[in-house]
């Protein structure tokens, strides 16, 4: 497995569980994002430390997830069939959390870092969209961490600014998300100053 892509995927691991600590503690039943208050949001941003150490173990040898912009295309399809499912298991995680969110986030950061330097090249693991490189697959959870790490800073009012190569990684997967969606050049149009994008546009 690449050494960059792990270390990306630790910073954000880190990032996380920094942010988390700096939660004031009257915000986690405030509102978080959509349906969720604050605590489901950071329950649901802790599945993906919970996922990697999930599928670790469930090693397969056909790779039907090739990109990882095919993995993003796949998941909102999932999540367009059931939203209330995807809702629900971000509750789940939130209470999940107890009565010590920080400890636990930092528990899982470090479970999560220390099966993966215990993992060797780069296998094939089985995701909810079928199997798929490790690799490929941690730059999803990167994604994931830095997205909504924003999406909680916002939410308590709490700066918070991504690790530079956990940020550049991300800004790339939704550039490539949104080429594989014959969206580029829209999305290049708007980040040039040359035209705008749909209100509340998307790329997940």
């Amino acid at each position: 497995m690449p050494a960059d892509t792990r270390a990306t995927f630790a910073l954000a691991a880190h990032a996380f569980a920094d942010l988390v600590v700096r939660i004031p503690a009257d915000a986690w039943d405030g509102p978080g994002l959509g349906e969720w208050d604050l605590r489901a949001l950071v329950g649901h941003t802790s599945r993906s430390l919970t996922t990697v150490l999930t599928y670790l173990p469930r090693l397969t040898t056909t790779e039907t997830v090739t990109t990882t912009a095919e993995y993003y295309a796949a998941a909102v399809r999932l999540m367009a069939a059931d939203p209330a499912a995807v809702t629900e298991r971000g509750r789940q995680a939130g209470a999940a959390l107890g009565a010590d969110p920080e400890q636990v986030v930092r528990g899982l950061v470090a479970d999560c870092l220390a099966a993966l330097d215990a993992t060797q090249g780069d296998p094939v693991v089985e995701t909810i969209v079928g199997g798929m490189r490790l690799s490929r697959y941690l730059v999803t959870r990167t994604f994931e961490l830095v997205v909504h790490c924003l999406d909680i800073g916002r939410a308590c009012g709490l700066a918070f600014d991504p690790p530079g190569p956990a940020l550049t990684q991300s800004l790339r997967l939704a550039s490539d998300v949104a080429t594989s969606r014959g969206e580029g050049a829209s999305l290049l149009l708007a980040l040039t100053g040359r035209s705008g994008l749909p209100d509340r546009y998307s790329v997940v």
